[in-house]
């Protein structure tokens, strides 16, 4: 029997806006720009895990069903993470206890503030091909 620790699954919603902006996170603890996300909780089903990241750091609601677009997984973290394309449903962007930070955020502009392991997620989600993207990283680069 392996004595290594299990892999964790996260969510993170990509919300993008009639103009094709994505709204970015600042997180508190790292200062870093990510979608919102996290981990899911127990009893929790992929869909409510994603409402639930969502609203809790941006202070948005979003429609479901959302679009899966990539599957991305932490090879340094253990972390297996499940993106969406998400639409608001109800809700205006604000901060919170996990949030410095919240912009709406272009293209390029994804590119210049998240690391390539998060910016990726974005631009796959505003890209939103089907099937969606498998790709692995370190936390902060490809692999």
């Amino acid at each position: 029997m392996s004595t290594e620790r299990p892999h964790s699954v996260s969510v993170a919603g990509v919300v993008v806006d009639d103009s094709g902006r994505a709204l970015l996170i600042q997180r508190r603890d790292n200062g870093k720009w990510e979608p919102p996300g996290g981990v899911l909780e127990r009893e929790e089903t992929v869909p409510e895990a994603l409402q639930r990241e969502v609203l809790e750091e941006t202070g948005i609601k979003i429609a479901l069903p959302a679009t899966l677009t990539g599957v991305y997984k932490n090879m340094t973290g253990l972390i297996v993470s499940l993106v969406f394309r998400c639409q608001a449903a109800d809700g205006t962007p604000t901060t919170g206890d996990e949030t410095r930070a919240l912009r709406w955020a272009t293209r390029e502009e994804v590119s210049e503030l998240a690391d390539e392991a998060y910016a990726i997620r974005v631009l796959d989600a505003m890209d939103a091909v089907s099937p969606p993207a498998i790709r692995a990283h370190d936390g902060v680069k490809l692999v």
